[in-house]
């Protein structure tokens, strides 16, 4: 039957645009009204392709399974060997990332501090400084050296376990920090040397260097400060990962950090989250070749970070070559990030109310930026802030930090596997033509590597 014109109009005036949708309108007329662009705070929100979209080939018949009730694997990692008198040693290669006292309260870095001892890893202390509680809860802890300087102290500096240079970031490679004005308490700002209720702006890239061949000075300076007994570690936003990566091996890396987009950030603009820097899945054989390419691989580690939820993730990315990952959003999640009440078990306080005159909804909060946050986490608030006491976050923490290395053990073993550091590529295989393009490894049911030849 032929349709009548009338009959087509009243179809297509159903449909959606696909260019022009309503997330676009939205976007587009907030614009309009207000001239301002949109800060928040987590990571990406547009699916990419991810750790999901590779499966593990676990042993049966021609690969042999280890018992998980009596045959142990180690889960053991040492960081920063190159170079460092002392490397870092873990128990478990799940690190803290660097979350600033200023972006996060002091009850939550004292709590990320206590978890990680208690699972014998390490935290990182973000911008702003160390604070006392944090360096005395955390037995392994990493001192964070930022283009903004803020807080930087070198007696800090030389209290610290490791220091990590950062380049960039995955929520925003080429973008300085944020804190706004209404996070900016007495406190933060005596410790940044900033007014209190100042939105502070950080430097996109480091004073100290106009071009690669300077951070190899600047680590060296690093190094003397510290009588070259502490790692030195160099993030980077994941961009341009080969070049990059090579660029901090040579300049003296012992350490290397890759950040994907998935990445959270206390805040930053909207359009630096959802629209620059590559998924983690892709940065990290990247990073891989990089190292292999300079003869570094094993030599300096590799850390992967971006969008890490779950052991699975954490075996996936060691099989790619990672030495350890670091969890940040999952870490604020597991602390009760966008939970709809807060205290301890029996005696919770529902927030609901809370998250609506915040425009959100338990699940859905991204206001990180405004240090309202109903669970007392990204906050300088004196009142918000007690609803998060160091004590029962710990406990929470380090009960995720034990499952994700369960689950991290427990495929190792069902590859056949004595320790989670012998995990390889060839251990995975991809669902999707995209995933198996990014992390090089075969689609599923295929020897086929979509941009290798097949010989």
């Amino acid at each position: 039957m032929i349709k009548s014109r009338s009959q087509m109009t009243a179809r297509i005036s159903d449909e959606e645009s696909a260019t022009i949708d309503r997330n676009a309108i939205r976007y587009i007329r907030e614009a309009a009204a207000h001239g301002l662009y949109d800060i928040r705070g987590m990571g990406a929100k547009r699916a990419v392709p991810s750790f999901d979209d590779l499966v593990f080939l676990t042993a049966s018949a021609s690969r042999y399974p280890l018992e998980g009730y009596r045959e142990k694997c180690e889960s053991k990692t040492v960081l920063g060997t190159r170079c460092a008198g002392k490397p870092v040693e873990l128990e478990i290669p799940v690190t803290i990332a660097g979350m600033s006292f200023g972006s996060l309260s002091a009850n939550v870095k004292e709590a990320l501090g206590r978890a990680a001892t208690e699972m014998g890893t390490s935290t990182t202390t973000g911008d702003g400084g160390m604070t006392p509680e944090e360096r005395q809860s955390s037995t392994t802890l990493v001192y964070q050296c930022l283009p903004s300087r803020y807080g930087f102290n070198p007696d800090d500096l030389r209290k610290a376990d490791a220091i990590e240079m950062v380049i960039g970031q995955g929520a925003k490679p080429g973008g300085g920090g944020m804190l706004l004005g209404q996070k900016i308490s007495a406190r933060v700002a005596e410790m940044r040397t900033l007014p209190e209720g100042i939105d502070q702006r950080s430097a996109c890239r480091h004073p100290d260097w106009t071009g690669p061949d300077d951070l190899k000075i600047k680590i060296e300076e690093l190094r003397e400060i510290t009588d070259w007994q502490v790692p030195i570690y160099v993030k980077l936003g994941a961009t341009r990962v080969r070049d990059d990566v090579k660029l901090a091996v040579k300049a003296g890396a012992d350490v290397v950090v890759v950040d994907g987009m998935q990445g959270g950030t206390a805040a930053t603009q909207q359009v630096f989250i959802e629209h620059t820097g590559i998924p983690t899945l892709a940065a990290l054989p990247l990073a891989v070749q990089a190292l292999e390419d300079m003869n570094a691989f094993g030599e300096v580690q590799l850390i992967i970070s971006g969008g890490i939820r779950t052991g699975a993730d954490v075996a996936k990315a060691l099989a790619l070559g990672a030495d350890a990952v670091s969890i940040g959003q999952g870490a604020l999640v597991a602390l009760g990030c966008n939970h709809h009440s807060y205290g301890k078990p029996g005696e919770e306080v529902d927030v609901t109310e809370d998250y609506a005159q915040l425009g959100t909804a338990p699940g859905f909060c991204h206001h990180c930026h405004t240090g309202r946050c109903p669970v007392g986490i990204t906050t300088q608030d004196e009142v918000l802030e007690q609803r998060l006491t160091p004590e029962v976050g710990a406990r929470w923490l380090k009960n995720y930090l034990q499952v994700l290395n369960m689950e991290l053990t427990t495929l190792a073993r069902a590859c056949g596997k004595s320790n989670v550091h012998h995990l390889e590529r060839e251990d995975l295989a991809a669902l999707t033509v995209e995933a198996a393009a990014m992390a090089k490894v075969p689609l599923a049911g295929t020897d086929w590597i979509p941009g290798q030849m097949i010989e």
